[in-house]
Formats: structure tokens, C-alpha cells, sequence
């Protein structure tokens, strides 16, 4: 048996061209079961669905054997525990820095907003800037407005809800999409299995 993690929403809804390709459909609609792990039309292959901040966790421990996860979160968990094969080139958009329009950023030490918080120092500490990086979980947009920080790192894709609280994108920090991502010691032990979906995943690529 095979278990895939996979994330709810944009991620899983343009994963499933890659998964039907390979003969994987969910028997139940992840919509509307509340069911977390999904048997599919292949008796060898399963889905568990997750947060998709801890697809990459499941993974590396073995929960699954196999996921699909933004780069954005690859980053932050720290995935070097991980093969990473494929880049699905999914759930696209960018990692970038965002300011009260108009703001210029403090010379000094400024203050960071962020639910990234390793992807965000190491970028400020590349350029040689002081940060203090607050940790936030939601609501981004919120903390320049209050003045809980000067510029916050987020995910940006239309970049409407930045527009319409009067912020604005400045640096793009990275293009995000979603990779898939094996567990090691499952290379090794369903080596033929994995390698298989591997190859149709590639070839559902190619063919874009």
C-alpha cells in the first residue's frame, strides 16, 4: 500500500490530472467526507488528507510514503529529510515582501510579519539587514496597518488583498509551486512501486 498526503483546496484540486493519470481517484469526495483517509480506485494506493503545513512532517516519519506540498512549506519545515523528484508546477504564485504603500522601509532594524519565519530571516540575514521577525498565523495584512511591523512575507497571487488594505508587493523572495516530495526509507522499500508513479507523474508533464 502507497499513502499519498495531500492538502485540501487549490493544491489537491490541481493535483488530480497527476493523480487520475496514474488511475488515482478518491472513492469519496474530500469536499464533502469527513473522512481523512481516502481509499481510491487503486487498491494499492491511499490518500490522507491534511493541513498542508504538515504534509512534509507525515512524510519524513513515514506516515506517508509520498506528498505533494508548496515549496513555501518545504522551506520553512526543512525538507532536506526529503527526496524532492518533482516540481508539479501547481498551486503557483509568489513569496514576496509587502508594504504600506508609498512606506519607505527603515534603514535600521525593522520589524517582519510572518507565518515564514526561517524562509524570512535567512532572506533579511542575506542581505545583511537586521530583522525581528514576528511570528503571525493569519491576517498578514493587519500588522503594517497597526503597526505591529513595517513590512510583512506572504504568499501573493492576484495580490487583491494587499491592494484593497492599501499595501503593496515590493521584493519577490521566490516563485512558489508545488512539489512532490518521497520519504526515503519508502525509496528504498517500494522502490518499483514509487518509481512507477514517478514515470506517469513525469509523463502527465510533459504533455503540458
Amino acid at each position: 500500500m502507497l499513502t499519498i498526503a495531500v492538502s485540501k483546496g487549490r493544491i489537491y484540486e490541481e493535483a488530480l490530472p497527476f493523480l487520475e493519470e496514474a488511475g488515482i481517484t478518491p472513492i469519496d469526495d474530500p469536499k464533502t467526507s469527513r473522512k481523512l483517509i481516502l481509499s481510491t480506485t487503486r487498491e494499492d494506493v491511499q490518500l490522507v488528507i491534511i493541513r498542508a503545513t504538515d504534509v512534509p512532517t507525515f512524510v519524513e516519519y513515514g506516515a506517508a510514503d509520498m506528498g505533494i506540498a508548496g515549496k513555501d512549506v518545504l522551506l520553512e519545515h526543512g525538507a532536506e529529510s526529503l527526496y524532492e523528484p518533482l516540481d508539479l508546477g501547481i498551486a503557483k504564485c509568489r513569496l514576496m515582501t509587502a508594504a504600506h504603500k508609498d512606506a519607505p522601509i527603515p534603514k535600521g532594524r525593522i520589524r517582519v510579519a510572518t507565518k515564514y519565519v526561517k524562509t524570512a530571516h535567512s532572506y533579511f540575514a542575506n542581505l545583511g539587514i537586521q530583522a525581528e521577525i514576528i511570528k503571525l498565523y493569519g491576517s498578514m495584512e493587519l500588522a503594517p496597518l497597526v503597526g505591529l511591523a513595517e513590512c510583512i512575507v506572504d504568499l501573493v497571487d492576484t495580490g487583491n488583498t494587499l491592494k484593497a488594505n492599501n499595501l503593496e508587493p515590493r521584493e519577490l523572495i521566490m516563485n512558489i509551486s508545488s512539489r512532490l516530495v518521497v520519504n526515503k526509507a519508502a525509496m528504498k522499500m517500494k522502490n518499483k512501486a514509487i518509481a512507477t508513479l514517478l514515470e506517469q507523474f513525469e509523463h502527465t508533464l510533459a504533455k503540458r
